[in-house]
């Protein structure tokens, strides 16, 4: 389960990026209910989740262009220093008791934008900090682990903290924890790569991997299914500030519980896709996780009990978590690596590009139908994109096949085509 750590570089970055997590969940936290106790709307919950976002769709294309032709180690620490100095904004406007609904808007927009560079930078680095490709699965599935680890710390920390000191002190650790990646990156000793010479414009670039991904079945098929469920489903979470005031009469404390249910769950999904020794199997996996997905956001939104609540968000959590890292895998397992950037940065559209729309929809189903309303539209339409998915496994298995053979990742005719999708589900 822990292979990967072999890898010094890897290690450097487990410790440092585990740090910073911590405080960049307790921002997660603390913002949304720092924005729904100045308002008290559920509209605005929404708009600020779409404004946090929305730039990283916009300008992901691009930044898997820049990681394909430039340092990605350069780039990383970069992108990380930027978002430390957009959390420390965040902490001095909020410390100092000014901060305003479009301040919060405007640095989310920011923040949006960094993130749209730093996701697909660091997803494509993640290969150049292993000495050993074979042990890029178990790295991807030890970040989600170290995700979700984090999860469960820094919300249970942001709801005391806000209760004792207001949501700054949250946006000042977050700024703070920083520095751990930061230090962890300038550590590492990575061996001399050639310099990527392009006599192609940029543009094409992006041509050729919009292509690439569109001509291959198996990217395409995984990348539409990641971007349905960020599309109708993750954006669930904006809506918790509600469920933790209204439906359960709780507070920040009980919005801290519910958020670290979902990370409990998604951390035990990421320590069963550490424990995998092989991707055979991921196809069907991907599509029996958002299917788990989807039924516990359906149980959650029936709930008014918060023990009910914190276990059936625990098990929406795993079936997240399984979903996501498994699609990233598969992803980084069958790209070419003179593309990975490209690549990951559609991914970084489907999962963290659509949420931003996905957070306007839930906010406006939660003013016409209330919070449970909207979270239960959100829990059938993940199944339903799930089921889509499942029709289509064994065409996508045979799709598969030949790009793993080439790889040297299977014996050749070792993979048989997949069960009828009654049999996956």
């Amino acid at each position: 389960m822990l292979r990967a750590l072999r890898n010094r570089n890897y290690r450097l970055f487990f410790v440092g990026q585990g740090v910073s997590l911590i405080g960049t969940w307790m921002q997660g936290v603390a913002l949304p209910w720092l924005v729904y106790r100045m308002t008290g709307s559920v509209i605005l919950l929404g708009v600020v989740g779409f404004t946090g976002q929305i730039l990283t769709l916009v300008v992901a294309p691009a930044a898997g262009v820049v990681a394909d032709r430039a340092n990605r180690h350069r780039l990383v620490t970069i992108a990380q220093v930027a978002a430390a100095l957009q959390a420390a904004a965040l902490a001095v406007l909020a410390l100092a008791g000014v901060i305003e609904v479009w301040h919060i808007i405007v640095l989310g927009l920011v923040g949006g934008f960094i993130r749209g560079f730093e996701i697909p930078f660091r997803q494509a680095f993640v290969v150049e900090m292993l000495e050993d490709p074979r042990d890029l699965p178990n790295a991807i599935a030890l970040n989600s682990f170290l995700v979700n680890g984090a999860r469960l710390i820094g919300p249970s920390l942001a709801g005391f903290l806000v209760g004792w000191f207001g949501e700054g002190i949250c946006f000042l650790v977050n700024a703070v924890s920083f520095l751990a990646v930061v230090a962890a990156l300038l550590a590492m000793r990575l061996p001399p790569r050639p310099r990527r010479v392009h006599a192609t414009h940029p543009l094409r670039d992006l041509k050729e991997g919009f292509l690439y991904v569109s001509r291959s079945a198996p990217i395409r098929t995984v990348l539409l299914l990641v971007g349905l469920v960020s599309l109708v489903a993750v954006p669930y979470s904006v809506l918790l500030p509600v469920f933790a005031r209204e439906v359960l009469g709780g507070g920040p404390h009980t919005l801290g519980f519910l958020v670290s249910a979902a990370g409990v769950g998604a951390l035990g999904g990421a320590a069963c896709l550490a424990s995998r020794r092989s991707i055979l199997g991921i196809p069907r996996l991907i599509a029996a996780a958002s299917v788990f997905f989807g039924a516990g956001l359906v149980a959650f939104s029936l709930s008014t009990n918060l023990l009910l609540s914190v276990g059936l968000l625990a098990v929406a959590g795993f079936g997240m978590m399984v979903h996501m890292a498994a699609s990233n895998t598969l992803l980084q397992t069958i790209v070419d690596e003179d593309k990975r950037g490209r690549v990951m940065s559609f991914h970084t559209m489907a999962f963290m590009g659509m949420a931003p729309l996905g957070s306007l929809i839930a906010g406006g189903l939660a003013g016409a139908l209330g919070a449970p309303g909207a979270v239960l539209a959100c829990g059938l339409a993940c199944i339903l994109a799930a089921a889509v998915f499942a029709a289509g496994l064994g065409r996508l298995n045979r799709a598969l096949r030949p790009v793993l053979e080439a790889k040297g990742l299977l014996a050749r005719g070792a993979v048989h085509d997949a069960p009828p999708p009654r049999d996956i589900i």
